[in-house]
């Protein structure tokens, strides 16, 4: 089964260490019940237990330090592929749990990207204790932009530097004793990734920015003392280890996404098969069956993906980089379609969605700050048309890259190189994995994608509306459509997904192209042949009530007993 279920874990591991990390974690969450995590959240208390129980298990330590710098334990490294896991059985118990976690990979990424050995090996050595860690990098007054950063070093007579400046929005900033912090030298404008601990009584704590059971800081550094130790990257190099970072990052939100989405399934579908309404069981309406399958399907589709682009992150290296479209497609697609699942979810199990005692009801809330986390969709998605040329027009040629699920540590993550020529990455053919499968509604989505096509070679935006965000927003969200079919194809023929699952999944494909060949169709400065092509590529799914009803007896109805969790 697809779908991450407690009650039945056999995934595949290739070692034991990983297997009994899983089991460990999923045992954790389930001996505290869904009482206790409720009240914990209701209450807003700090996650010291789950922080306790990782340092005892040293699960950070094993899963997050690169093989070359491990602190003991044969089984560390950072591996991608088991990493999607433990974002998914985080996710799938709670958002702060998982959060934690995320920025403590976002803290560690400038570490272990840097030349600085001794802060590589003091970072393990604190990873082995059981702490965590934080990423500096985000301002109140400029969020994430860079170049627009106010913290500064100001070289001092003796050559060291005293640190002045505000952060804001960074998790675990109350507790981590490294927290990677941007900023750029007061005299030449350079910038600077350094180390900072939040002991230093020159850091100043100055107060959680958000109300929940995450500590999300906003800090200053007052004349904080740094020294040539301390600082992880220089220059250009400081651009890019903020940039790479985020790269490893944000492909993390599509895990927790997909973690909350099935826990909230298996929620909603547990409660409206067994509630009854005007003699039926409320999964005996059609709309309902309806609604319940197009949730599951899309979360299937959204599984299937993120583990394909961990695949494609593994193999990379400065020939393939791949990784850097499918990664924000990860970010942007994942996240929001996990918003569409609990959306469909909540319309059936309506006020019921509401109640304290629910898992759902911190599901609602929490699946809304995924796509809104480390670049907006707006942000990512403008990253992701910059692919499309070299994508639809000029395919390049790779060797296959099969399941990924190896014992390996994925050193390239860490030496990605500039982040800059974006352009001139090519992509193997699309219509290879397209031409995997002779399918009713993927004849149709093709049909599509083929007009998407035509669109841009014969009704290229112009100047004007390629600097129209608005335009491009609408234009990519369709491009990205393609990305996602794609590698949602190419996995389930890997994990071996019958016919009926992947026309299911065309299925609401089709729908979501017309949906967004619409909203282009109806820009402001779209062109008469433009809207024209726009037409071609609106159209209505194959139906086929027979399938139908074999994905809904066979595989949706059927988890409607699979899995509730222990009070």
């Amino acid at each position: 089964m697809i779908l991450f279920n407690p009650n039945s874990h056999s995934r595949f591991y290739p070692d034991e260490t990983s297997r009994q990390i899983m089991l460990k974690t999923i045992a954790f969450f389930e001996e505290k019940g869904k009482q206790k995590i409720k009240d914990d959240d209701h209450h807003r208390v700090w996650y010291a237990d789950f922080l306790e129980f990782q340092k005892k298990e040293k699960l950070f330590a094993t899963l997050l330090t690169p093989t070359p710098h491990a602190v003991g334990g044969a089984d560390s490294r950072w591996d991608t592929w088991r990493n999607c896991e433990f974002n998914e059985i985080l996710g799938f118990y709670g958002l702060a749990y998982w959060y934690t976690w995320q920025v403590s990979i976002l803290g560690l990424g400038p570490i272990w990207m840097s030349t600085n050995e001794a802060l590589k090996r003091k970072a393990a050595q604190l990873l082995s204790d059981g702490e965590v860690f934080a990423f500096g990098l985000s301002e109140r007054q400029h969020g994430a932009d860079i170049y627009s950063t106010d913290m500064t070093l100001t070289r001092q007579p003796d050559g060291a530097f005293l640190a002045n400046g505000e952060k804001y929005y960074i998790g675990n900033g109350n507790v981590a004793p490294m927290v990677s912090t941007f900023g750029k030298f007061a005299d030449t404008g350079e910038y600077v990734f350094f180390a900072a601990d939040y002991r230093h009584r020159n850091y100043n704590l100055i107060k959680n920015v958000t109300e929940g059971q995450s500590y999300v800081a906003n800090f200053a550094l007052t004349d904080y003392p740094i020294t040539e130790a301390d600082i992880l990257h220089r220059g250009q190099d400081a651009w890019n280890a903020a940039l790479n970072t985020v790269n490893i990052g944000k492909y993390n939100l599509g895990w927790a996404s997909i973690g909350i989405s099935a826990h909230a399934f298996y929620e909603a579908i547990h409660h409206a098969s067994h509630r009854r309404l005007y003699g039926l069981a409320v999964t005996d309406f059609p709309h309902v069956r309806g609604m319940f399958t197009d949730a599951w399907a899309r979360l299937v589709a959204m599984k299937l993906f993120a583990l394909r682009a961990a695949d494609y992150m593994r193999a990379a290296s400065p020939a393939d980089r791949r990784y850097l479209l499918y990664n924000p497609t990860v970010k942007m697609k994942v996240t929001t379609q996990g918003e569409e699942v609990i959306n469909l979810l909540w319309d059936v199990i309506a006020a019921k969605g509401f109640e304290k005692d629910m898992y759902f009801e911190m599901a609602a809330r929490d699946i809304r700050a995924l796509p809104k986390l480390e670049g907006t969709v707006h942000v990512n998605i403008a990253l992701i048309v910059k692919f499309m040329a070299n994508y639809f027009f000029m395919p390049g040629e790779y060797p296959p890259v099969l399941t990924r699920s190896d014992i390996a540590n994925d050193d390239f993550l860490f030496h990605q190189g500039a982040a800059k020529g974006l352009g001139k990455i090519q992509f193997h053919d699309y219509n290879l994995a397209y031409g995997l499968y002779d399918l009713p509604n993927i004849r149709l989505f093709r049909e599509q994608i083929e007009a998407l096509k035509i669109f841009l070679a014969t009704a290229t935006p112009s100047e004007v509306q390629q600097k129209d965000t608005d335009f491009l927003l609408a234009l990519g969200e369709l491009f990205t459509l393609v990305v996602y079919g794609q590698l949602i194809l190419e996995n389930a023929r890997l994990y071996q997904i019958d016919d009926d699952t992947v026309d299911q999944i065309a299925d609401f494909m089709v729908r979501d192209f017309s949906k967004y060949a619409l909203q282009l169709y109806s820009k402001p400065s779209a062109t008469s042949q433009q809207m024209d092509i726009c037409l071609k590529m609106i159209r209505k799914p194959v139906t086929d009530m027979a399938r139908f009803e074999r994905v809904w007896q066979n595989e949706v109805f059927a988890l409607r007993d699979a899995y509730e969790m222990k009070p």
